[in-house]
Order: C-alpha cells, then sequence, then structure tokens
C-alpha cells in the first residue's frame, strides 16, 4: 500500500477477536492472496480510491483541516459498518468474502460519491489457495456460478495439475497467474478452518459441498459436477480402484494390514486392483503408508483427466477422505469411503461410508481444538489412543461395506 497513506482496518460484524489472532489473519490472507500494493479504482477524484482487491480498499485524501465523511454499508440489508470523518488513510475492510458493499463519501458538507459494487462486465480475480483436490472440486462450481450471477469476467489461478479439468469442465473460466491492473475485486478461495476472513463461517461446521456459499453469498448449494472421461475403455477386465495415501495422516486408514486384507478379498472376488495415488509410499509420525501387496502400480504424478479414465469404467472406488475419494464422487463412480476424522455430513453422501461410532471420531469438526499440524492426532497424540478412529475400523468392516455395494450393483444392473 503506499506509504503516504497508513491502512486502517475496519470490521463488519461484532465478534471481538483477540488482536493476536486477527493480525495472524491478516497476516496469512496477505500471504495467500496479496493484493496490488496501490488501490486500482479510479473514482474521477483526485486522490480518492477504491477497489475490492481482498476486501474494500479505499484511499481517502486530505489533511487534517481537510477531512471526508466516509459511509460505508450494506446495500442489501441497509447495515452500516462504517461512519467516521477520515483523512490520508486507505480504508481496508477485515473481511475478504462477498459483501454487497455501498460506499458513500462527504466533503465539506456535499455528497461527492457513491458506488454500489457492480461485478458486471468487471475483471475479477479468484486465486485458490491450495491444489488440494478435493477443496477445489467442491468450490469449482461456486466460482463458476458466481461469475454466471454476476456476469463478470474472471481472472482464475488454480494449481497446474487442476487446470486441465478445469479447463475441460468450466469452459467459461479463463486462467491466469496473477491479476492485472484492471482487476476490480479479488475472492481468495479456499476452506476457511479457525480462519474468519475468508468466509463467514469456520469451514468445518457445515458440508464441504456448501463452503463456497460462505464466500461468494450464494444462497443454494451447488453440487459437485460430473466429469466425464475423454477416452474409450482401455481395461476389459473388472478393475477397482484404490486410495491409500492422503494428505495428511488423520485422514489415513491405520487399522494394521487393512488395506492388504482388502486387496486380497477384491482379487479373490475377481477385480484386477489398482492403486491410483500420486505416491507409492508416505511416511507420517513415524506411520508408513505403502501401495498394498497384491495391488497394481498406477501410481505417479500423471494427469487428473487419466485418472478420471480409469475411474469412470472402474466397477468401484476404495478410498479415503481425501482428493481421490472426491474426484471418484465427480466421475459418478461409487465410493467406498473409510473415514474417522469427519462427522458423517463433512464430505459428500455416500451408503458406503465407513466410519466406527464406538470410538474417538470427528475431531475436525470441533471447533475448540487448535490444530497446529494436520499430521498430529489432536486428542490422543503420543498415546495408545492416537488416531484410534481409524485404527479401530477393521478390514471386515471395510469388506462389508464393499458385499454390500457389489449387492447393490448387482441388483442395480438386473
Amino acid at each position: 500500500m503506499d506509504g503516504q497513506y497508513p491502512t486502517r482496518i475496519f470490521k463488519c460484524t461484532d465478534e471481538n477477536f483477540p488482536p493476536s489472532l486477527i493480525s495472524a489473519w491478516l497476516d496469512k490472507i496477505q500471504e495467500i492472496a496479496l493484493p496490488p500494493e496501490a488501490v486500482l479504482g479510479e473514482t474521477g477524484i483526485e486522490g480518492l480510491l477504491l477497489d475490492f482487491n481482498c476486501g474494500l480498499r479505499l484511499q481517502v485524501p486530505g489533511n487534517e483541516s481537510d477531512v471526508y465523511r466516509v459511509v460505508i454499508g450494506n446495500t442489501e440489508s441497509g447495515e452500516v459498518y462504517f461512519d467516521e470523518e477520515v483523512f490520508r488513510t486507505t480504508l481496508v475492510s477485515f473481511e475478504k468474502y462477498f459483501i454487497p458493499w455501498q460506499i458513500e463519501v462527504f466533503h465539506r458538507g456535499e455528497h461527492i460519491f457513491s458506488h454500489t459494487l457492480d461485478l458486471e462486465g468487471q475483471e475479477v480475480f479468484f486465486p485458490f489457495l491450495s491444489g488440494a483436490l478435493g477443496d477445489s472440486i467442491a468450490l469449482l462450481p461456486y466460482v463458476a456460478e458466481f461469475i454466471r450471477r454476476w456476469r463478470c469476467q474472471p481472472r482464475v489461478s488454480i494449481a497446474p495439475h487442476l487446470r486441465d479439468i478445469a479447463k475441460r469442465h468450466y469452459p467459461e473460466l479463463q486462467f491466469f497467474d496473477e491479476r492485472s491492473e484492471m482487476t476490480y475485486a479479488t475472492y481468495a478461495v479456499g476452506t476457511w478452518m479457525n480462519f474468519l476472513v475468508g468466509a463467514t463461517v469456520d469451514s468445518r461446521l457445515m458440508p464441504m459441498e456448501e463452503i463456497g456459499k460462505t464466500i461468494f453469498g450464494i444462497p443454494y448449494t451447488i453440487r459437485t459436477a460430473k466429469f466425464t472421461p475423454t477416452k474409450p475403455r482401455t481395461i476389459q477386465e473388472s478393475y477397482v480402484c484404490i486410495g491409500v495415501q492422503a494428505s495428511a495422516a488423520w485422514k489415513g486408514w491405520h487399522y494394521p494390514g487393512g488395506w492388504d486384507d482388502v486387496v486380497a478379498y477384491l482379487k479373490e472376488a475377481g477385480y484386477r486392483v489398482l492403486c491410483i495415488d500420486r505416491e507409492r509410499e508416505n511416511t507420517w509420525e513415524e506411520m508408513s503408508v505403502k501401495i498394498p501387496d497384491g495391488a497394481e502400480d498406477f501410481t505417479g504424478d500423471i494427469p487428473l483427466s487419466e485418472r478420471i479414465n480409469l475411474l469412470a469404467y472402474a466397477d468401484f472406488f476404495v478410498g479415503l477422505g481425501s482428493g481421490l475419494s472426491w474426484l471418484a464422487y465427480a466421475v459418478g463412480c461409487p465410493v467406498v469411503m473409510v473415514v474417522g476424522f469427519t462427522l458423517p455430513w463433512f464430505e459428500f453422501d455416500t451408503p458406503y461410508r465407513v466410519q466406527n461410532f464406538t470410538k474417538c471420531y470427528g475431531c475436525y469438526s470441533d471447533v475448540r481444538v487448535e490444530f497446529d499440524h494436520v499430521q498430529y492426532c489432536p486428542y490422543h497424540r503420543g498415546t495408545d489412543k492416537q488416531f484410534e478412529c481409524s485404527r479401530s475400523i477393521t478390514s471386515q468392516q471395510v469388506i462389508m461395506t464393499i458385499e454390500r455395494l457389489r449387492r447393490d450393483l448387482l441388483q442395480r444392473n438386473n
């Protein structure tokens, strides 16, 4: 921000967050969705600049003897969030998610400027915060709907490995690595866990398929789009895909020998079993997870379109509460999901969710927990109960769920 104009943060919410937490949140948003140094939008009034790049940003000129009264509110609710006389200041909203802003500026008793947020025809930047597959699959439909509703000109920044499927299934999106000097507004796209700068609600308190509503102000749920294969079937035998890896230890299935048991069962049932993880092996907190014995090695850092082609023709997918399960769901492949760390409503709905409710479970949605690292068990780290949410899910429990799925498929196909 221009050094001549000190920044002043104003809040729309009445929640009294600790100053240290506010500072940490603002530092994080600067790190992950850095706005341009200077306010970009001309207003026609010398020194008065306005844009919505990572929240409302209004640069106000003047001096101690030449002040401006600024009124900032919500055009839909009529609420007023800020009404003060200021000078030589850049006002920046604490909230970075969508708010229907209304700005009025008065100078020497005269009303000199009025602006209502209007995204139609404007360039809007959508930086995705991470390359997490599940998060992106759940949020992409909201970006597309926001663009459709507001008829804005999108600039979408998303991880390279996600860009090929995003281009194919959302042709209205335009992809750039950064904003331009014409960018009117920026909305950072991500799941906001304990971070109420980028969304109205802690993302742990709602289903992933609804998190986009809290960023973009969309009042209805948009279901995940369905991805389609780009090639015909190449494997003629019946096969099943599995995914044993995840981005965090708490997402794993840690029952001893569980994956080997499931693969052995599937092979005995006549399936080829393809492991489609990116990595062959991962280690978290001295726990190693690798491709199960007997599974065919289809691991590797390959385009997601190839994963879609495999999943589209698989009988079903067995995985975790992680990105590959979301990809299978988007393809329309039945999903057996082995999960312990979330509650049943968090991921997409599948009748083949496997969870043990007689042990500790669902820590992710406990907002009292301050997660300092997703590789740790927040309740029982260092004890014999560590990760019991998944260690207590037996091979038998998973296999019986698969058998139920197979019966359903047989009935459906007859």
